[in-house]
């Protein structure tokens, strides 16, 4: 598979999904109108890991912010990891961040998957 790998902008996040290193991660801002255009690929590459993972996911997800329109796209990305043999999810949160840290724990409640929650 692939490597795809975005650089973060002022309103995108970094997302490195490498499945030989086994490197998974969105990290940074995501604010953008339309989220869905953006994640497209990144959905996309989702689904086909799917179907060929690796025996152990760790996908690490340390986002400072979200709007509603990227909040979406995440729940329906944490929605294919959910279905992943041996997927984890690795929540980030910066100690004072109570609405990622909050928004992490309703994401793992309406998917009813267990997160891994790592203060920064």
């Amino acid at each position: 598979m692939n490597i795809l790998f975005l650089e973060a902008t002022q309103d995108t996040p970094k997302i490195m999904l490498n499945k030989r290193d086994g490197i998974f991660e969105l990290a940074g801002r995501s604010i953008l109108e339309d989220a869905s255009s953006f994640y497209d690929d990144v959905v996309e590459w989702l689904n086909n890991y799917a179907q060929q993972p690796n025996p152990s996911t760790v996908f690490t997800f340390k986002l400072s912010y979200f709007n509603s329109s990227s909040s979406k796209v995440i729940y329906n990305m944490l929605n294919v990891l959910k279905d992943i043999k041996g997927a984890q999810v690795e929540w980030c949160y910066h100690r004072d961040d109570h609405d990622i840290l909050e928004a992490g724990q309703e994401f793992e409640e309406e998917l009813e998957m267990a997160f891994n929650y790592k203060q920064l």
